[in-house]
């Protein structure tokens, strides 16, 4: 079972975990669901001069905090108490200086302002940045308080004059939130309807509970009011109105505080002494000493923490759900920008191959046809190449005309038995040539569609494939070429010849040597030739070059990326990883927020949990 020091422990551990990761609630989010604003705490609100740091001090039972005139408090403070055993050390830990521990707690003071001033400057600025402070003592509870700036109504010299509603702004961002706990803290000797805190608390906790039994309406189902100074108000007044509810009824009853005097303050007086004057002055006091048992700076840590430990136990399914959720979206973003590039060379490198790999693979699936854009590479014998063969000119190149001057110029007047070979020769060899286009294309469509994923790895992958095709552009030029010159005698003797009944066919053949028929049926016989390439062609091509030079490819590129990565030196791979600076930084903070969901998740699941 979860008890409430693991419970409250625990959202101290995640608080802690935001602040190292830049989470600090509020509208500086970079459009992340805060862990911070779902973690339930109790905000300390109150003006100025208002007892603020006074009750703190007393929670606690130590002088730590900065005093003076003005805005003292400049940066949220996160007070985490840790109750320790009977006899043990107080002492105090920043997580800023996590090794570094304070026993002396006029040095605490001295560092909460020196850590202001390093975030803001010396000026009179304020930051939303908190500290965390952590006090482990016998003389406290287990509790969460997180002190902010005073409430103001004038900016003091120094101080731009939107210091007031700066302020308010981020009072506002912490108390606004649903899981906030607000202890409003109001001085007695003021009217209650001028409080600040109060003002402020009835803005964003205006929630109403009415019980018509008696007639009572109730507000703030989220605040703790806290009336301080009891003891300075003008002789023949009380505040009992306040705190017995008659006045300004809350949900959670009033706490009266009577803290330190100045005098007490400049004495050094020990808060454990403080705190039995307090005692003292509630029990023997005629008007407050019937509520004595519920009054007190002792009593009010104590209900603090009892209704903290309640309200984190209410909200872990919630918070819970919610880290589970930005988790599964931090992954997601994540996996589409890229994991974060590690400084180190090693590291680089196995990145940069880790690309090359994821290239290659994509390469040999566009090729086996697991993504799109394999059809469109068979596509091209398929379609491209048989549309390119039907386009070629071989109406023109076999025309009437053409054939008589290529047989004429070819054979001259020497006679052949059969059919003029020298003129078929170089009819059917030019010819051919027209193949060589098309044929070359086919390759440089197939292989030069691929993209790039990087600037070096395009450069590596286009001069591999560059080889590739001038290789296969030469395996398919060669079979043209083989084509072309693969002609035999039995060609020529298979010729369909046209003799008369009779006639010798040498002498049919000299007489009809220059007759247009003669040449209409070696045209016509060419045709028939080259038609028979053309189709032998569709089905070779692919063979060659997808089977074996695409086959090649597949294999070799990667080996190709190796050799040509392996030769860049450190500084070149840091380079070869630069990328887009807002890309990086998002990636940055996509990782760091998901490092803090991991670590809340973690710190979740290391509590033992009641069912």
């Amino acid at each position: 079972m979860a008890t409430m020091e693991s419970l409250i422990g625990l959202v101290n551990r995640i608080q802690r975990a935001c602040t190292a990761l830049g989470d600090y609630g509020g509208a500086d989010n970079n459009s992340f669901s805060s862990l911070w604003e779902a973690l339930p705490s109790v905000a300390v609100v109150g003006g100025q001069s208002s007892g603020k740091s006074s009750v703190l001090e007393s929670i606690v039972g130590r002088d730590f905090l900065p005093r003076g005139s003005g805005i003292v408090t400049r940066r949220p403070l996160v007070l985490q108490l840790y109750k320790t055993e009977d006899g043990d050390q107080e002492y105090a830990e920043f997580t800023h200086l996590p090794k570094r521990r304070f026993t002396d707690f006029a040095m605490v003071r001295k560092e909460i302002q020196d850590e202001t001033d390093r975030m803001t400057g010396r000026s009179k600025q304020i930051s939303p940045v908190p500290i965390h402070l952590s006090i482990y003592s016998p003389h406290v509870v287990n509790l969460t308080l997180i002190d902010l700036p005073g409430l103001t109504k004038v900016a003091v010299e120094g101080q731009p004059e939107s210091i007031v509603q700066d302020i308010e702004t981020m009072v506002r961002s912490y108390v606004e939130k649903p899981n906030s706990i607000i202890l409003a803290i109001s001085p007695a000797n003021q009217d209650i309807a001028t409080s600040d805190a109060i003002k402020l608390s009835r803005e964003v906790d205006p929630s109403v509970l009415k019980n018509p039994v008696y007639n009572i309406t109730a507000t703030g189902e989220r605040t703790f009011g806290v009336l301080t100074k009891l003891d300075l108000m003008d002789k023949g007044t009380n505040a009992l109105d306040v705190l017995e509810g008659r006045s300004y009824r809350l949900q959670h009853p009033w706490v009266g505080i009577v803290n330190r005097s100045q005098a007490d303050i400049n004495k050094n007086v020990d808060m454990i002494i403080a705190r039995r004057k307090e005692r003292e002055y509630f029990a023997t006091s005629p008007d407050y000493g019937h509520l004595a048992s519920k009054m007190g700076s002792e009593y009010l840590a104590k209900l603090l923490s009892k209704h903290l430990e309640t309200v984190i136990r209410a909200r872990i399914p919630s918070i819970t759900s919610l880290i589970n959720k930005s988790i599964d979206e931090l992954e997601s973003e994540l996996d589409h920008l890229g994991r974060p590039i590690a400084v180190d060379a090693g590291a680089q490198l196995y990145t940069v191959l880790e690309l090359c790999r994821a290239f290659d693979r994509i390469f040999k699936e566009h090729l086996d046809g697991g993504r799109p854009g394999g059809d469109r590479i068979y596509g091209v014998f398929d379609n491209q190449l048989p549309a390119a063969l039907r386009k070629l000119p071989f109406d023109r190149h076999l025309s009437l005309q053409n054939v008589r001057k290529v047989v004429s110029e070819a054979d001259g007047y020497q006679p052949h038995l059969i059919a003029p070979e020298q003129g078929y020769r170089r009819l059917i060899e030019s010819s051919l040539n027209y193949f060589r286009g098309p044929a070359e294309a086919s390759v440089d469509a197939e292989l030069k569609r691929f993209p790039t994923l990087q600037a070096e790895i395009a450069a590596a992958s286009n001069e591999a494939l560059e080889k590739f095709r001038e290789d296969s552009r030469r395996a398919v030029v060669r079979l043209v070429d083989m084509e072309a010159s693969y002609l035999t005698v039995d060609f020529f003797r298979k010729l369909p010849q046209e003799v008369e009944k009779g006639q010798n066919p040498a002498a049919a053949s000299t007489a009809d040597r220059y007759s247009e028929g003669h040449f209409r049926r070696i045209g016509s016989n060419v045709s028939s030739y080259v038609g028979m390439v053309s189709e032998t062609l569709r089905n070779t091509i692919p063979k060659a070059v997808v089977h074996c030079q695409v086959r090649e490819a597949k294999q070799n590129l990667l080996n190709y990326f190796y050799t040509q990565i392996g030769k860049k030196e450190v500084k070149q791979l840091s380079q070869l990883l630069d990328e887009d600076p807002a890309l990086m930084e998002r990636r940055q903070q996509c990782a760091k927020r998901l490092e803090l969901y991991k670590t809340a998740r973690d710190e979740i699941d290391s509590v033992s949990w009641a069912r």
